[in-house]
């Protein structure tokens, strides 16, 4: 079984998002990368306040705990959702419904990572992802966040197959590119929505020429959206752009 394997989740709108969740080997590269900058950044401190003494000593320990704590949670509530190691291995951090991650539970599985370290070396945390197919450490798990791969999704895909049907009427062009770009959404929204949005052009569906007439809502429409594209069915009049002659 793949580590990295398809997460799908919904948003309130309906629209089924499927993300890529990041494995060990990803995150633990991410996770040597933004140690060395942080360390970087320590010993860029400790040189300047060496030489205050007592003073220097106090703000050597603030700079340590803001740099162990809050480096990770700058970085996520921007708009990257990522330190600089994720997003060199190009990774973010998102919440378990695809939404952009919040202060609360950015806070929150950056704190846990304490649990996550025990008993050694993030041991538990790496037990954890090992286990689960989402790839999630227990600050994740608390938090409700996911870390995937960053990928860009495409808005609309291929149309998918089916049988063209003509339109019950002729399809201005607006119509007719609604239709073509509702088809192109059906990787992307759920079986439930993407037929309620089929619904409701049920003026425009033709009749249901189906074996026994059981096609549903959606199934006629993609066999619009294919006539709208010029694919016609052996014996089918000839159409052009949606409208019959």
């Amino acid at each position: 079984m793949r580590l990295d394997t398809l997460y799908t989740a919904e948003t309130p709108e309906g629209i089924a998002l499927s993300l890529r969740p990041a494995g060990l080997f990803a995150r633990g590269l991410a996770y040597l990368i933004d140690f060395a900058i942080r360390m970087g950044i320590f010993v860029g401190i400790s040189i300047t306040v060496g030489m205050l003494g007592k003073m220097g000593f106090g703000i050597l320990l603030v700079a340590y705990f803001c740099l162990e704590w809050f480096y990770p949670v700058i970085f996520e509530l921007t708009r990257a959702a990522a330190t600089p190691g994720k997003r060199v291995m190009g990774l973010r951090v998102v919440m378990d419904s695809g939404l952009p991650v919040t202060p609360a539970a950015s806070l929150t599985r950056n704190l846990l990572r304490a649990a996550d370290f025990v008993p050694s070396f993030y041991g538990a945390g790496i037990v954890s992802m090992l286990w689960r197919r989402d790839s999630k450490r227990l600050g994740d798990l608390a938090a409700g966040t996911l870390v995937v791969f960053s990928d860009q999704v495409s808005l609309h895909g291929s149309v998918p197959a089916a049988e063209p049907q003509a339109p019950a009427r002729p399809l201005t062009a607006r119509e007719q590119m609604a239709v073509v770009s509702w088809a192109g959404r059906a990787t992307r929204l759920t079986p439930e929505r993407f037929d309620e949005l089929a619904r409701i052009a049920q003026p425009v569906l033709g009749p249901d020429t189906s074996a026994g007439g059981g096609a549903s809502a959606s199934q006629r429409l993609l066999g619009v959206a294919q006539w709208v594209l010029g694919r016609r069915g052996g014996g089918a009049a000839q159409t052009r752009g949606g409208t019959t002659r």
